[in-house]
């Protein structure tokens, strides 16, 4: 059904931007100009600004005429197209059109800008929007305190539920996604929370202690953005409050923001295994994507070089048995997918905190045992295959071991891998797959013609 939606999704803006494309061809800028603003909503011209080259992109954004329609439009962008879309405005104009974010969007925008232009876009503002922004921004960008949005309803215990409703109704309207009221004390500190529900059909005479809910564990404000969308997957929570080490009440995360993260660790784990960024805008230019990708080409070349150089040490076997040249292929294939196996449990697994080193033990005897049995039963068949191929029941017995050894190696290699790179600074998803892929390659190389050496000596 996804599947289904995505494709629909996908042909109606391939659809929108050849009706705009055929109008910007014919020189009829005011049927293009009416395509964008009359038939699409902001997010269908987002996604068709990320669907086009820089220079069109500027195009299609200076026939946005509505800036409250420009101010949506930027919100829906990916990190890059909005970069290049905002590198071309002025402070002022920036500012502007960014008034009618949500807190939390605005925020988001200005950690992705350079410290100049988020000086002058915070000169821009009134004092007390200055204020709330720059005590955000002092957090981390990944931490629950860079999620948060400062727009809070707070209420006191004492207090009826009739003096709550008529405070509510002071509010032109409540912030999104207002699922409940949060209960503070006289120094805002976080005791407890009272859901709108509750409000709604309890008596008016009663208090907000006796119907909040105190068993509320509010998520300090340094917890990290991966432990965020845990907690919001775990408790299925649409709001929850952020408060400091002293228990003071800072502000809230929604679930539409535990959503972005979500999906950005998706995509950073999709991306990664190609060295890629997941904002990586793919129009972009094309010096900083060839610098991007050369980077991660030129490690694969050297891993490719040590490889090599194992394989060299075995010229002398090679030249004797041809037949290790066509099957060494297999051996490194077969531990490369048994090491990237376990690699991807143990990076979801460390990426939904499940693993650990509480559980590590246990995760690599488990992996180790997978690895012996595929081996096992792989060697087998591997082996008669050779035998089958190419007469000689040495060269069957040569790879079937190799193939044991190289895939045990591989589950170990795997399993153990994300937490020494994690202990590294180094992130997993990004590494982890060139790393693995080496360690396997030159282990399979190394004992498929080693074992070979000793054999056919």
């Amino acid at each position: 059904m996804n599947e289904q939606v995505t494709e629909l999704v996908a042909e109606s803006n391939q659809a929108n931007l050849e009706r705009i494309n055929l109008a910007l061809s014919q020189g009829a800028i005011a049927r293009a100009r009416q395509l964008i603003n009359e038939d699409l909503a902001a997010p269908d011209i987002a996604h068709l600004l990320s669907s086009v080259p820089p220079k069109q992109r500027t195009i299609l954004w200076n026939l946005v005429e509505a800036e409250e329609l420009a101010a949506d439009v930027l919100a829906y962008l990916g990190e890059e197209e909005r970069a290049d879309i905002v590198s071309r405005l002025e402070p002022e104009e920036l500012a502007n059109l960014i008034e009618s974010f949500e807190f939390d969007d605005k925020v988001d925008l200005l950690q992705e800008l350079p410290e100049s232009v988020i000086e002058e876009v915070l000169l821009s503002m009134d004092s007390q929007d200055r204020q709330r922004v720059e005590d955000v921004l002092s957090y981390d960008e990944d931490s629950a305190g860079g999620l948060m949005n400062t727009d809070v309803v707070t209420v006191r215990p004492d207090i009826t539920i009739d003096v709550v409703l008529r405070y509510i109704r002071r509010y032109r309207e409540l912030p999104p996604m207002t699922d409940n009221l949060w209960v503070v004390n006289r120094r805002d500190e976080f005791i407890g929370q009272v859901p709108i529900s509750k409000i709604l059909i309890s008596d008016p005479t009663t208090t907000i202690r006796e119907i909040m809910e105190t068993e509320v564990e509010p998520l300090i404000v340094s917890t990290h953005e991966d432990e965020v969308a845990q907690r919001f997957e775990r408790l299925d929570l649409v709001s929850a409050p952020v408060v400091n080490e002293n228990g003071k009440l800072l502000g809230r995360i929604t679930i539409d923001d535990v959503v972005d993260v979500i999906r950005a660790s998706a995509d950073h784990s999709l991306m990664s295994q190609a060295g890629l960024d997941e904002d990586e805008d793919i129009f972009a230019p094309l010096v900083r994507t060839v610098r991007r990708r050369s980077i991660w080409l030129g490690i694969n070349l050297l891993t490719a070089f040590l490889a090599s150089a194992v394989i060299g040490m075995f010229e002398a076997t090679l030249e004797q048995v041809v037949a290790l040249a066509i099957l060494m292929p297999v051996v490194a294939s077969m531990g490369g997918i048994a090491g990237t196996q376990a690699l991807t449990i143990v990076i979801r697994g460390m990426a939904l905190g499940r693993v650990g080193s509480a559980n590590i033990r246990a995760l690599v005897s488990r992996e180790v045992l997978i690895g012996s049995a595929n081996g096992l039963f792989w060697s087998m068949v591997v082996g008669m295959a050779a035998y089958l191929w190419f007469g000689d029941f040495t060269l069957g017995y040569v790879i079937a071991i190799a193939i044991i050894i190289n895939l045990i190696v591989a589950a170990l290699v795997g399993t153990l891998l994300p937490g020494y790179l994690k202990s590294m600074q180094i992130d997993p998803a990004l590494a982890g797959g060139v790393v693995l892929t080496t360690v396997t390659d030159v282990v399979g190389f190394f004992c498929f013609l080693g074992v070979a050496t000793l054999v056919y000596a």
